[in-house]
């Protein structure tokens, strides 16, 4: 049972985040209502603002709470593209490696269990190229970023693997959102409103395609190793 532990914190810090209101905050009405205030603050004590933003948004990944796109805009827009890009990428891979770790904790015997079925077929074929898949799955964002923190704990992905897919395939995403986040003080000016679907874009979601294509080519590349090895033995033996 204690193998459960962390898994129920998160699910209980998610609850309690709804239960108190602490969800309304995470608006952008609230950021229009009190962007001048904000930016006031975080000018007065940059380092303070710079640690509390981060451990926010780790809490917010690692619960799995809604609004990251807006939580990065906001990095943008406070800290400037670059440095609140760079604030996100590390948070929100501790945070994702976290609830990794809780899920993989909490169902290791389960997954034991699994040995022999189908689950543990799917698990081998993931692993033989994990990284190249996760590099898909981040890079093109189709599922919901926690779906994309769990299933590689279920699947029994390394976390080194983990860590360095999630860290190198969210930078462009979230550079993305930053930038926008860095010129939201004139969006807000003019009673605007950002635009969140701005990833998906084709001259920004082009590019992220493509990259999502050349971390496919170690796949087929395998693929094709292991189809003309295996035509190869059966001429050998012709």
């Amino acid at each position: 049972m204690h193998q459960f532990v962390p898994l129920l914190l998160i699910a209980a810090g998610f609850l309690l985040f709804f239960a108190t209101g602490a969800h309304r905050y995470l608006s952008f009405e609230v950021l229009s209502a009190h962007r001048q205030a904000l930016q006031h603050w975080v000018e007065q004590h940059a380092l303070t603002a710079v640690m509390l933003y981060f451990l926010v948004y780790v809490l917010v990944v690692a619960l799995s709470l809604p609004g990251g796109a807006l939580m990065t805009m906001v990095a943008g827009f406070l800290f400037g593209t670059w440095l609140g890009g760079a604030i996100v990428v590390l948070a929100a891979t501790l945070g994702a490696t976290l609830l990794y770790l809780a899920a993989r904790t909490a169902f290791a015997d389960v997954l034991r269990a699994k040995t022999g079925s189908m689950v543990a077929r799917m698990k081998a074929g993931f692993q033989d190229d994990a990284l190249s898949y996760l590099l898909v799955l981040r890079l093109v964002p189709i599922f919901p970023f926690f779906v994309v923190n769990l299933v590689p704990a279920f699947l029994g992905v390394p976390a080194a693997t983990f860590v360095v897919a999630t860290f190198i395939g969210i930078i462009p995403g979230t550079f993305v959102y930053a930038s926008v986040g860095n010129g939201l003080g004139a969006v807000l000016e003019t009673g605007g409103r950002p635009d969140f679907h701005i990833i998906y874009d084709p001259e920004i979601f082009g590019p992220l395609l493509a990259l999502a294509a050349l971390a496919c080519v170690p796949i087929v590349y395998k693929r094709f190793r292991r189809r003309g090895t295996a035509e190869n033995g059966d001429e050998r033996q012709d």
